[in-house]
């Protein structure tokens, strides 16, 4: 189970927000912590630590005011660490090879990829044309309703057709290097994770796979560790020491290295 870092920016300031809870009009969020600290504190962090495969996020949508700056701190992280961090929030084929110049290792896409809350395997095609599968991973960040868990886009608010099952997994995996998951109903809150989405996702394991969402102490993490065989890798935002948490951000990496 490695340790993949994080670097979430709104309204061009490195943050944690509480999932679901960011709104496009107004540019707001419940916000758990803002950083005094600029991105390219945060990519020179994560490469000192050899810790790669961390991702940005940017959470202004393109045509907001804020998504240029979104994006200039996204590149001094990069700079910072080049080749080490991938980038999503926004990412369409038409953009997508811009980050990969910039020196991002991955774009991360999930909204783009969706029309009318079904795949939309053109744009999969474009997408892939433009970066290559090497360079891509899907975003499928889920919710709970009825039972099952449904990806969820446009900044988590929309519920698409599609539920997280093998055979998606299966079919996506032509077009992803891997796969990035938000527990989204437990995102930003550090209440404990979503050990359902967890097993099933470590059950298919045929790619990388980085869950993130719930862990709020080590208690949480040595569950998702067992009820995934450590299968999963783990992303953690609020409950970190470096983002105002009660988690030693050390103490998180070592835990995951000795695994």
């Amino acid at each position: 189970m490695k340790f993949r870092p994080c670097i979430d920016i709104h309204n061009g300031k490195v943050k944690q927000i509480v999932g679901g809870s960011l709104k496009d009009i107004g540019n707001v969020a419940e916000e758990n912590f803002v950083s005094d600290m600029d991105g390219g504190f945060y990519g020179d962090l994560y490469r000192r630590m050899d810790l790669p495969g961390g991702h940005i996020i940017l959470l202004n949508p393109a045509g907001s005011e804020y998504y240029e700056a979104d994006v200039r701190e996204a590149e001094a992280a990069i700079r910072a660490y080049p080749g080490g961090l991938m980038i999503g929030g926004g990412i369409t084929a038409d953009n997508a090879k811009r980050f990969i110049d910039m020196g991002a290792s991955h774009v991360i896409v999930t909204s783009y990829v969706f029309k009318d809350g079904v795949i939309n395997f053109e744009r999969l095609d474009r997408l892939k044309e433009a970066v290559g599968r090497e360079n891509l991973v899907l975003d499928l960040s889920a919710r709970k309703k009825d039972g099952r868990y449904y990806i969820v886009t446009d900044r988590w608010q929309k519920f698409t057709d599609t539920v997280i099952t093998e055979e998606v997994l299966d079919t996506l995996m032509e077009y992803s290097s891997e796969y990035l998951v938000h527990a989204v109903d437990v995102e930003g809150k550090a209440s404990g994770i979503e050990t359902e989405l967890a097993r099933l996702l470590a059950n298919w394991g045929k790619l990388p796979i980085t869950y993130a969402g719930g862990v709020g102490s080590f208690e949480d993490l040595e569950l998702l560790k067992k009820v995934t065989e450590g299968k999963l890798d783990v992303t953690i935002g609020s409950a970190l020491s470096l983002f105002g948490g009660s988690m030693d951000f050390n103490q998180v990496v070592d835990y995951c290295r000795n695994i």
